[in-house]
């Protein structure tokens, strides 16, 4: 069982919702990273999505993207952060951890690390830092059956996304293969973009419950307290990232991981209330 699994199984156990925050690796100083990952969870996260740097991120809205062409310029690529989830797991063994991007980088570093007889180095890899799931936003469910099985047997979920245009059709494709959870994502448009329906989103989850096992979080567009309970009602996890970065992004180095910190608590005692 993958630390995700254990981490939604208790909280189901105890009757709570799934607090899921996002941050650009090596934003917004190219140390920060770990620090800030502990004091999320401090605030009350259960699963961290770190975001890998990529120059051409198609799903991302200026936020993310002007956070991943910062981290870009300070170096930080994929060999980074990995570093940075060691680091992390060396005082955090149980807070699941994961990475979401593009396949470039992935793929990237697979023809620069793997060897011989080596179905992946970046599956390896990932696994021997303390990854726990991967979300690629551009690998489609019906042409990565192998890299989720091989993600499984190093206990590591692949994640996808579904949108309010996904077909069932879709959903049955992305059920055959998901795990972990599945990430609703809940506008239509990039991330940090549009106003937030949580009528549309209500309306649709019973829809993807028919077709998807695993838990359910929802994303694009939560950016308060109100928002998230609202959404926790209805969807296992909340997920929260434009706003996080944008908090963050002009803070000193010293005052990041406390504003992060204190956003997070908010919304933690929001959805426990």
């Amino acid at each position: 069982m993958s630390r995700i699994d254990k981490t939604f199984q208790t909280l189901g156990a105890q009757g709570r919702k799934a607090l899921i925050p996002f941050v650009t690796a090596g934003f917004p100083y190219a140390d920060v990273t770990p620090e800030l990952m502990h004091a999320m969870v401090a605030g009350g996260a259960d699963v961290i999505e770190l975001g890998v740097p990529f120059s051409d991120p198609s799903a991302d809205g200026p936020v993310i993207q002007k956070a991943g062409d910062k981290a870009l310029a300070f170096g930080i690529g994929m060999v980074q952060v990995l570093d940075m989830v060691r680091d992390f797991r060396r005082t955090n063994n149980s807070t699941p951890v994961v990475l979401m991007g593009y396949a470039n980088p992935v793929e990237r570093y697979d023809q620069k690390h793997t060897a011989p007889g080596v179905s992946s180095a970046f599956v390896r890899d990932a696994a021997a830092a303390g990854v726990d799931g991967v979300l690629i936003v551009d690998y489609p469910p019906e042409e990565c059956e192998a890299f989720a099985a091989d993600l499984r047997v190093h206990d590591m979920d692949l994640i996808f996304l579904l949108a309010p245009t996904s077909t069932d059709a879709r959903m049955a494709q992305v059920a055959r293969v998901a795990s972990g959870y599945v990430y609703y994502v809940s506008l239509k448009g990039v991330t940090g973009s549009g106003a937030l329906d949580t009528n549309a989103v209500e309306a649709m989850l019973p829809r993807i419950r028919r077709h998807i096992s695993v838990p359910v979080g929802v994303g694009f567009g939560i950016r308060d307290a109100e928002t998230a309970r609202t959404i926790s009602r209805v969807a296992d996890a909340v997920v929260i990232g434009s706003k996080i970065i944008q908090l963050i992004e002009n803070q000193p180095r010293d005052k990041v991981a406390h504003t992060a910190q204190q956003f997070l608590s908010e919304i933690r005692s929001a959805l426990d209330s």
